[in-house]
């Protein structure tokens, strides 16, 4: 099985994570696997078909980076089973796994509402595009529902890879009065936390446990279980229960979640929030699990 990504791993947790759960798929169900990075688009498509002339059983790739390439490539070889990660590709040989952010997001959001002390809360967002909406609607949400008074700022730093850019958005938002301020733009995130050690405000990373780099200054992390998806999806090949089709993981399945609610973590809690928070929140979570709480799907509004 092939793993292609349309871009290099580096720091990017979302992408490493899911290496590891590919990787340990493959040790667990005793199935050859080869990761292959792109530096570029081309390149990308170039490794997709690369993939299928080697005649690997399934290929997985992920984000919507990789939507027009696996779109052309899965069209021309009916006969090959594909899955996407992170975003939609409708075609009768792709599975499309896809995250309900939101709900992870709306946690986050509370957390935030409940621990303010100035009622001003930010986040860095990468892209003003829908899958980003998942996050800063989410969190909004969650915000309003605990803090109806908290301010929300947002801004975006236009790509997932400048920390730079991200880090002066940032200051801007501190010096408007945020003391807690999101980090969801990916690899700029880097930069919201240095901002965050040197002006003293709070932050949260995402998709992995952040909060062991600064757990002063990084005191949450929302989670998305990309490890869990690309595992289960060698799985469900491996053992004859592949479909086509989209499949979704949100805080039921545990594709999403939030350090302290639904995970541990290795760092202390931070006294900023405080378990008094985390208890409320942890009721919050099982309210969206049982369904007592509704998340809207701010692509489907």
């Amino acid at each position: 099985m092939a793993l292609v990504l349309p871009e290099k791993i580096g720091v990017n947790p979302f992408f490493v994570q899911m290496d590891e759960g590919f990787k340990k798929a493959g040790e667990e169900f005793k199935v050859d696997t080869k990761t292959i990075e792109s530096t570029d688009p081309a390149a990308f498509e170039q490794n997709l078909r690369a993939a299928v002339a080697e005649n690997y059983d399934l290929i997985i790739t992920a984000t919507f980076q990789a939507e027009d390439a696996l779109k052309k490539v899965a069209a021309e070889n009916p006969d090959k089973s594909f899955a996407i990660v992170d975003t939609t590709v409708d075609l009768p040989n792709v599975r499309s796994v896809g995250f309900r952010e939101y709900e992870g997001a709306y946690l986050l959001g509370a957390a935030a509402g409940l621990s303010t002390k100035t009622d001003k809360v930010g986040m860095i967002a990468a892209m003003d595009v829908p899958l980003i909406k998942k996050y800063t609607e989410g969190f909004k949400a969650g915000l309003e529902s605990v803090n109806p008074d908290a301010e929300f700022l947002v801004n975006y730093v236009g790509g997932f890879n400048d920390p730079a850019k991200a880090k002066e958005l940032a200051l801007v938002q501190f010096g408007k009065g945020a003391d807690f301020i999101a980090g969801a733009s990916a690899v700029g995130d880097l930069g919201v936390f240095e901002a965050a050690k040197e002006k003293g405000f709070y932050t949260s990373g995402q998709d992995t446990d952040r909060t062991v780099e600064d757990p002063e200054h990084i005191v949450l992390s929302q989670l998305k279980s990309t490890d869990t998806v690309a595992y289960e999806t060698v799985k469900d090949f491996v053992e004859g229960n592949f479909k086509a089709g989209a499949v979704n993981y949100g805080l039921k399945e545990d594709g999403v979640g939030l350090t302290y609610v639904t995970r541990d973590s290795e760092s202390p809690l931070n006294a900023f929030v405080g378990q008094e928070v985390i208890d409320q929140v942890k009721a919050i979570n099982d309210d969206i699990v049982s369904g007592k709480i509704v998340v809207k799907d701010p692509l489907q509004q």
